[in-house]
């Protein structure tokens, strides 16, 4: 078979087959009498051979080495292959989201696709001073696209980057939602909490309300609090109980106690703020320093039923959060009228049952005028779980 005949059934290009004559891969069985070369079907199969082994990424040099030497395993070699592809897979991603990046900018010149190239170099620095640099350094006037902000945001660690990266981003006009809203669904969880934690930067963000609530249930403790404060801060009673069980494990509790506070005043829903807390104080095995956290919380919240909680309190048998109700409840009663924070919640009769007399510590009573945990509503009139 002739070479140009050999070169239309493999299709491989004449001048390849004479290179791979030239360096002895794949040599023509004889030639005919005016010299050209012949090929066997044998030297076909070579051909189809050493085709093959290209498609893997091997070199001509290692194709002849695996086509000629036994000892030649091919373990060790694709063990190569596979790390060299996917090391070259990760730098056409890479080139992609830079490209991706540059368009989403819409540059009118090159000027800002050199700035935009700029910046990603930055944040891809080993740096986190030169990281940090890169976000708060960029011109005013400069567009950079959100998404790149906000994979940089959920990849960040440096807690000073993360941060600058957080205050670009509410700057950017919720432009990064799709990226942070996907970055909340992630599998770890410190990437939720980044993610959560630059959703709650941007509060006129579209669709930033819906994944704050869905992050109320995370199973991560952390995502949790952050969504809680965020959406109590902006008035969702939703984050009550998330609020509520942060002053009980001690985990940003002053916080947890200020939002709550908050929403009693402002929000219609004292009465079920301090059910929730005086059901905590009342729950059986409930730890001394818990009470104590809950008594602290409790002064946060306006009106009469509240300080009527402390009072009993100041009787209570944890000798620890008896003296602190008490000093509290005195704090207050030195306030006049119009000094106390908010209104008094509404005197509404209790509807509990009576407190069996084996449990007479004040604590774990129900204060008078607060409704119960599942049968109440709010003082606005709505039921606890439509708030």
């Amino acid at each position: 078979m002739l070479i140009g005949e050999v070169a239309r059934r493999s299709g491989v290009s004449t001048r390849m087959l004479r290179h791979y004559d030239a360096l002895g891969l794949v040599r023509p069985t004889g030639r005919t009498v005016g010299g050209y070369r012949e090929y066997s079907a044998e030297d076909v199969r070579r051909i189809f051979h050493v085709e093959s082994l290209r498609s893997l990424g091997l070199s001509l040099k290692q194709i002849g080495r695996a086509l000629e030497d036994p000892a030649f395993t091919p373990s060790a070699l694709v063990g190569d292959l596979i790390r060299w592809t996917e090391d070259r897979l990760a730098r056409e991603r890479e080139l992609l989201e830079r490209l991706r990046a540059v368009d989403a900018s819409e540059p009118t010149g090159w000027q800002d696709v050199l700035r935009i190239v700029e910046l990603m170099q930055g944040l891809g620095s080993d740096s986190a001073a030169r990281r940090q640099q890169a976000v708060l350094a960029r011109p005013e006037d400069t567009p950079v696209p959100a998404g790149l902000l906000a994979r940089a945001a959920l990849a960040e660690s440096d807690p000073h980057v993360a941060g600058a990266l957080r205050w670009a981003l509410a700057r950017s006009g919720g432009d990064g939602m799709t990226a942070l809203a996907a970055g909340a669904q992630a599998q770890d969880a410190g990437v939720r909490r980044r993610a959560v934690l630059a959703i709650a930067g941007m509060p006129g963000a579209p669709g930033a309300a819906a994944v704050l609530t869905d992050a109320l249930g995370d199973p991560d403790p952390a995502v949790r609090g952050h969504a809680a404060l965020a959406l109590g801060r902006r008035g969702v009673t939703a984050a009550v109980p998330v609020l509520v069980g942060m002053v009980v494990a001690g985990v940003h509790d002053v916080e947890a106690a200020e939002v709550l506070g908050a929403l009693s005043r402002d929000h219609g829903c004292g009465a079920r703020v301090l059910t929730a807390l005086t059901g905590e104080l009342a729950a059986p095995g409930a730890d001394s320093a818990a009470r104590l956290r809950l008594t602290q919380a409790l002064v946060e919240l306006p009106g009469t039923a509240a300080h009527d909680v402390l009072r009993e309190l100041a009787h209570d048998d944890d000798r620890a959060v008896a003296l602190v109700a008490a000093a509290f409840a005195a704090v207050l009663d030195e306030r006049s009228p119009g000094d106390r924070q908010g209104e008094p919640l509404p005197e509404e009769p209790s509807r509990g049952g009576p407190v069996p007399r084996g449990d007479r510590r004040p604590g774990r009573r129900r204060p008078r005028g607060v409704c119960g945990p599942r049968e109440g509503r709010c003082e606005n009139g709505g039921d606890p779980g439509e708030n």
